[in-house]
């Protein structure tokens, strides 16, 4: 969601600042702005986009050493100037940046204003920003340092911030509860930034606060406490972090890069893991709790979005081959209904970002009940990296677009290769068979380029749909998950109304949507449930629905039957859904653009949903 760098050194601080709010744009925003301590502590924002602040900040001639900045998405007021980040406190003392909600800002707030403060926006950022005034008034001897602490301790919520003092010049305060930061260590300087992304080019050591930290950088010291005061043991990370990663290449947009790096990450993530002539697969972030996997008796796999369906798909899996019972959980819904829980259960959380709210209040909650807690995810140092048992990264690479695409073939690579390494361990799965779907799995990078060759060919099916009002998107066993993948690609960048439906659940409703209008995308090739999914499409057919089919190569009956069809290399049944999805990944991404929309930073969304 919103993003959060500053700089304290040597260097002009609003270059730094600016850059870094443009590597941060990914994230979805609606506003953004800068604060720069220069003898006076000085305020720019405004709502749209990072190129127009940086146009108006130019325009002032702004100078210092010392800065912060924002991109801020709205959660307490509308998007707005007023309500744009950085927010000064009533008497221009403090500057706050802040990415989370405090949820108790409204009684907070009565009780500032019964103490003489006046707001002037609507969030709950500048209600925190008067209260670190607040305590700083109360005596001469509270440093900012200690009026931060202070204010943190009456807040209820997430927070990840920065905070500037006109008062004490060559200071940067930062804090995080629940809300990711990170801090990078320079010669004579200091970034902060809420992932690694803004600060790579600068540096590639880097400090990632845990919940409670309070850091004080100035330009030769970093201090690391915590809101009780007390001293902080400090690790330092070497970041392992391209800037060409950051980067779209060639390429129009960044989904369009990543929708064409898949074969590329789906080969980084099981290499290494995958042992010469598939004799073995080696997951060593699990090795020291293997034992405690095999006698797992539930394996619980929670996600949110497109991780939720990357977990449906491992379920399919784990039950097939490992035989093992498998529970796949919102981890919205999962943090709130009281589950149950055991020291005999796995829970397998899944984030790209290991930074999710939802996902990481669900971690918590799992960790108290005893059961051993599992994490996939894409980026090392994360919060989720650092709070499980153990777990698998995936190597997919910095995944700037917002609409996940090789985030979710990774996961689904990982959750794969566990699935088949569990499966051998318990004996559940035939030698040869582990070796067909081991060897078939080092194949799919090489069929996933040859799917990817079908782009033009997509984009002229995407011609023909891209005015629809709704879609319906149908698949059946491994394929279902897809659909639901499909499904929310289409929405969220076309912002055009789409579902996704076990095939075999179109009778019990959705079938009443199917008209001539009605595009449906049938994810169907040649496994065991294709004489069903053919009865489906039969059934759309005679309601007159456009029928997109996903085929395998060199399938002549559903060419006949479907108004069109997108080819995918024949594989395994399993290993289906990494070549499935490519197609429509693609169909998703031309429809949008033919719709004139934002494929990189669609409306209202964010990259990192770190709130609730």
């Amino acid at each position: 969601m919103c993003g959060i760098v500053g700089y304290i050194g040597n260097k002009e601080a609003f270059p730094v600042l600016i850059n870094g709010l443009k590597r941060l744009e990914y994230r979805g925003y609606d506003s953004a702005g800068v604060a720069i301590l220069n003898g006076t502590l000085d305020v720019y924002k405004q709502q749209g986009k990072v190129g127009e602040l940086e146009e108006f900040v130019l325009s002032q001639k702004v100078q210092g050493n010392v800065g912060i900045g924002h991109t801020r998405w709205a959660t307490h007021g509308e998007p707005s100037d007023a309500n744009a980040h950085p927010h000064l406190s009533m008497n221009g003392k403090f500057s706050v940046v802040h990415n989370g909600i405090i949820e108790n800002y409204a009684r907070l707030k009565e009780d500032l204003v019964k103490h003489g403060f006046v707001f002037s926006s609507e969030t709950d950022t500048e209600v925190l920003a008067n209260l670190i005034e607040f305590f700083y008034n109360q005596a001469d001897d509270i440093s900012a340092e200690t009026a931060v602490q202070l204010a943190l301790s009456k807040v209820v919520g997430a927070y990840g911030i920065a905070v500037l003092c006109s008062e004490e010049k060559d200071k940067i305060v930062v804090a995080r509860k629940g809300s990711p930061l990170v801090v990078g260590l320079g010669n004579g300087e200091y970034f902060v930034a809420s992932d690694a992304s803004p600060i790579a080019e600068f540096t590639n050591h880097v400090v990632y606060l845990n919940d409670e930290d309070v850091a004080v950088l100035d330009k030769n010291n970093f201090t690391l406490k915590n809101i009780q005061n007390n001293p902080v043991s400090m690790k330092i990370t070497n970041l392992d972090l391209e800037i060409g990663e950051l980067d779209k290449g060639d390429f129009e947009h960044f989904m369009l890069k990543e929708i064409y790096e898949q074969p590329k990450t789906i080969e980084e993530t099981f290499r290494g893991r995958l042992k010469p002539e598939y004799s073995e697969i080696v997951l060593g972030g699990l090795l020291n709790v293997f034992p405690r996997i095999m006698e797992a008796e539930r394996i619980v796999i929670v996600g949110c979005g497109t991780s939720w369906h990357a977990a449906l798909i491992g379920e399919y899996m784990l039950e097939e081959y490992a035989r093992v019972p498998v529970e796949v959980e919102y981890a919205s819904e999962f943090r709130y209904r009281k589950p149950v829980l055991t020291e005999k259960d796995a829970v397998i959380f899944i984030s790209q970002s290991g930074e999710t709210a939802d996902t990481m209040a669900a971690l918590h909650l799992a960790k108290e009940k005893g059961a051993l807690v599992l994490g996939i995810c894409n980026v090392v140092g994360s919060s989720l990296s650092r709070e499980t048992d153990a777990g698998v990264y995936t190597h997919a690479g910095v995944e700037i677009g917002v609409a996940s695409t090789k985030a979710f073939t990774a996961q689904v690579t990982v959750l794969t290769m566990f699935a088949l390494k569990l499966a051998k361990a318990k004996g559940n799965i035939g030698e040869e068979e582990y070796q067909e779907l081991v060897k078939e799995l080092s194949q799919i990078p090489e069929k996933g380029k040859q799917v990817l060759e079908n782009n033009e060919a997509i984009k002229q099916v995407a011609e023909k749909y891209k005015d629809a009002v709704n879609a319906l998107y149908l698949g059946r066993g491994y394929l279902f998950p897809v659909a639901l993948e499909g499904a929310l690609k289409l929405k969220e960048i076309s912002y055009i109304h789409a579902e996704g439906y076990a095939a075999g659940e179109m009778k019990h409703g959705p079938i009443a949507l199917v008209d001539d209008n009605l595009p449906v995308v049938v994810v169907a090739p040649h496994d065991a449930y294709y004489e069903k999914i053919v009865s489906n499409i039969q059934e759309v057919k005679a309601r007159k629905g456009n029928v997109i089919a996903i085929v395998t190569e060199g399938d002549k009956g559903l060419k006949e039957m479907a108004n069109d069809v997108i080819e995918i290399p024949k594989s395994h049944p399993a290993l289906a859904p990494l070549l499935a999805v490519l197609p429509l990944q693609l169909l998703a991404y031309h429809i949008a653009l033919l719709r004139g929309c934002n494929v990189d930073q669609p409306r209202n969304l964010a990259k990192s949903v770190t709130v609730e």
